[in-house]
């Protein structure tokens, strides 16, 4: 990076530009004055090659240039996430679930600080923006960054391809690869990771995997863990259980959504692939229950273990994801298990079938079942055991012996491999984050695919389309949409499923 020319001094504020001391602005060795126009900067600034700035009120360096350290779930915790431009999803969790991790990153942050606090990178494009402060906008040729309209963004780190328009605001926070954050969507202390899209609601102290999505004005993700995730509208969480601070928090486990008006009273945690309505303040642990549908009433909440596995949305969810990928094939840096199922669902599939039939046996003969607070009848739990086998029989390479997964927000891994590392922060082998990156990118998934020919493949495929058959009677699609669904779903049975 080199000072500005005398020359390209003169040019910019030919085009409107002022800057409180010119000599704070570095710039790239190609940087090309034309494409910046009526933008305002204070304080030290880094401007990369291929730039495009218009319009915008501000952009800021304060010249602070420790490192950035937000406290995600626990909203009133002391930190576990340093915002760093080469952060993945995988690297976040980690320092979230192992504090030796988390301090040997910030150290090596502390040790690789910058004089400019606000930098933009190669060929990003800004735009009408009102404030950029603080920022590190990593940006590439192949997969520019845009910052649009109206945008507030403050000590906040964004990844290639990410886009923050429309008056969002943003506030130490980490905007993933292929992001969308827009329409007035406000984020504080937050993490977004890769296509992950969020408009007109709010996060604070969230952890957002790939494709977690919030549309509406009055969502709210507050001190919650969630992936491949939808909220339906006027969804909310309370992170003040107890009136002792914003200290509580919960997860929804991969492919979970909400209904409309789901409010959560954390702590909780939710089983992959379930769907919760009502206001659910039981605080369960329903991790083993997986493909659930959960209705709260505050007072009461019922249970219907393993239901979700036969409807077309769960269908759609695990074929689209694989096809909304919108990161460029280059330079992938989240790691994504898109393979469904795999050993991670499986192990709690496994244990939600011995759940069930404890249940049974210590209850006994009952017209309904408690478990972790909430209810389910005796007909739901019959049918939850006949799911989970179904889903058992559906891979049956799986088995209960394989070692423990888990899931480093997108990505499934042996908790084995997992804590190998963590061993090797400790140790010292792995001293820098560089190192701890390459080391998470040889972690290897074991498969477990469906058998296609198996007679429980077949009793899914018809489960579906039942479903679908369903919501064609109900009017709610046309005769075509049905049949095409039908073909469609065959078809993408035998060419994506399994996301070779």
């Amino acid at each position: 990076m080199r000072n500005l020319t005398k020359e390209e001094i003169k040019i910019l504020e030919s085009q409107r530009c002022y800057a409180d001391d010119w000599k704070n602005i570095t710039v790239a060795d190609d940087f090309d004055a034309k494409n910046i126009r009526n933008t305002s900067f204070r304080g030290h600034v880094q401007i990369g090659r291929g730039v495009t700035i218009n319009d915008t009120k501000l952009i800021k360096g304060s010249g602070d240039s420790k490192p950035c350290v937000i406290s995600v779930l626990n909203e009133g915790g002391d930190g576990n996430i340093v915002l760093l431009p080469n952060l993945t999803s995988q690297l976040a969790w980690m320092m979230i679930h192992y504090p030796v991790v988390f301090n040997m990153v910030y150290a090596d942050a502390e040790k690789n600080t910058s004089s400019a606090s606000c930098v933009i990178g190669d060929f990003a494009i800004i735009d009408g923006a009102t404030k950029i402060e603080d920022c590190y906008i990593n940006s590439s040729k192949e997969a520019p960054t845009v910052i649009g309209s109206d945008v507030i963004i403050k000590k906040t780190v964004t990844a290639c391809d990410a886009e923050v328009t429309d008056a969002a605001k943003v506030y130490e926070s980490f905007v993933g690869e292929a992001v969308h954050v827009g329409k007035g969507f406000s984020s504080e202390a937050s993490v977004f990771f890769a296509n992950a899209y969020m408009d007109n609601g709010e996060a604070c102290a969230a952890v957002c995997g790939p494709f977690a999505c919030s549309h509406h004005k009055s969502t709210l993700l507050i001190g919650g863990e969630f992936s491949f995730y939808n909220a339906g509208s006027n969804t909310n969480q309370s992170n003040h259980a107890y009136k002792m601070g914003p200290i509580h928090w919960g997860v929804l486990q991969r492919g979970a959504k909400t209904a409309s008006g789901c409010h959560i009273l954390w702590p909780a945690t939710i089983g992959v692939f379930s769907m919760v309505m009502g206001k659910l303040t039981q605080h369960p642990d329903l991790s083993k229950l997986p493909f659930s549908y959960v209705f709260g009433d505050a007072d009461k909440a019922y249970v219907y273990p393993g239901t979700n596995i036969k409807t077309v949305g769960t269908w759609r969810d695990i074929n689209k994801w694989p096809t909304r990928d919108k990161r460029p094939e280059k330079g992938k840096k989240d790691m994504i298990t898109f393979d469904f199922p795999n050993p991670y669902i499986m192990q709690f599939v496994a244990d939600g079938r011995k759940v069930l039939e404890q249940i049974r046996k210590e209850q006994g003969d009952k017209e309904e079942y408690l478990y972790e607070g909430c209810y389910i009848k005796k007909s739901a739990l019959e049918k939850g055991v006949r799911y989970y086998d179904m889903i058992l029989h559906l891979a049956p390479s799986y088995n209960e012996n394989m070692p423990e997964c888990v899931d480093m927000l997108g990505f499934v891994a042996r908790k084995d491999d997992v804590e190998k590392i963590v061993k090797k922060v400790e140790n010292g082998e792995l001293a820098n984050t560089d190192s701890l990156l390459a080391e998470i990118s040889l972690l290897e998934m074991t498969k477990t695919p469906i058998d296609t020919n198996s007679e429980a493949y077949k009793e899914w495929l018809s489960m579906i389309e039942l479903d679908a058959r369903k919501e064609f009677d109900m009017g709610d699609v046309t005769e075509e949409q049905l049949e095409d669904f039908i073909k469609n779903m065959k078809w993408t049975t035998s060419v994506h499923l399994l996301h070779k």
